[in-house]
C-alpha cells in the first residue's frame, strides 16, 4: 500500500505553518542560500507562479526596493505585495510585445513550470523540456548581463543537450536537487549564473 513520503509531509506542514501555499518554497530557498541567485533590490521574473510560494519568497527577499513579476495561466490566490505584479497568461503564448511590456531587464528569471503529466515518462519529459526551452528563451530575452536563471527539469535523455545550450550562455551552470524534492521524483533544478549574451 502506498504511503506518503514523510519528508513530503514535513515540508508541506512547515510551509503552511510559515504562511506559504506549498512546500516548493524550500526548494527555491535552498537553491538561493547555496548559490545566492537573488539579492535585495533585484528585479525578478517568476514563470509559473501559482500557487505562489516562490512568488511570495521572492517578493520578501528583494524587499521594498526590488520588484517581482509573476506569470501563470491560473489565478493566484495569495495576497500580492506592493513590490510584486502578477500577470494571468499562459507562458507559452507570450508574444514579443508581451515580453517587452514586462519591464525588464531582470536580475534573475526563475521557472517552476510543470506540464500536465501523462504517466508516460518520455512524453512527460518532452513536455517539461518544451517549457524549459521556453523559459530559457525568455531568460535570454530579458536578463541583464550577469543575471541568473533557475528552471525545474524532469530528467531524461534529451535533457543533456538542453543543459549544454544553457552552459553556452552562462558562466556557471549546476544541476541541483534540493532536499524538499520528493524522493521518487525525477525532478531536479538547473541553476545558471552569470548570463553573458556574447556567448549566445
Amino acid at each position: 500500500m502506498y504511503r506518503k513520503d514523510h519528508k513530503d509531509e514535513y515540508y508541506t506542514r512547515r510551509a503552511h505553518k510559515e504562511g506559504y501555499p506549498a512546500r516548493s518554497v524550500y526548494k527555491l530557498k535552498e537553491i538561493d542560500e547555496k548559490f545566492r541567485i537573488i539579492s535585495k533590490s533585484d528585479k525578478v521574473l517568476d514563470l509559473g507562479s501559482v500557487p505562489g510560494s516562490w512568488f511570495l519568497y521572492l517578493s520578501q527577499k528583494v524587499g521594498k526596493e526590488g520588484r517581482v513579476v509573476g506569470i501563470d495561466s491560473e489565478d493566484i490566490k495569495i495576497q500580492i505585495s506592493p513590490n510584486a505584479t502578477f500577470i494571468k497568461k499562459d507562458v507559452l503564448t507570450l508574444t514579443p510585445e508581451d515580453i517587452q511590456a514586462l519591464g525588464g531587464p531582470f536580475d534573475a528569471v526563475v521557472a517552476d513550470l510543470a506540464p500536465s503529466t501523462t504517466g508516460t515518462t518520455w512524453m512527460d519529459v518532452g513536455k517539461s523540456l518544451e517549457l524549459n526551452e521556453m523559459a530559457f528563451d525568455m531568460a535570454k530575452n530579458v536578463l541583464k548581463t550577469g543575471g541568473n536563471f533557475v528552471t525545474k527539469i524532469f530528467d531524461g535523455e534529451d535533457v543533456i543537450e538542453f543543459i549544454k545550450a544553457v552552459e553556452g550562455c552562462f558562466q556557471r551552470v549546476k544541476r541541483y536537487r534540493p532536499m524538499a524534492v520528493v524522493k521518487r521524483s525525477r525532478e531536479f533544478y538547473l541553476v545558471a549564473m552569470g548570463y553573458d549574451a556574447k556567448r549566445d
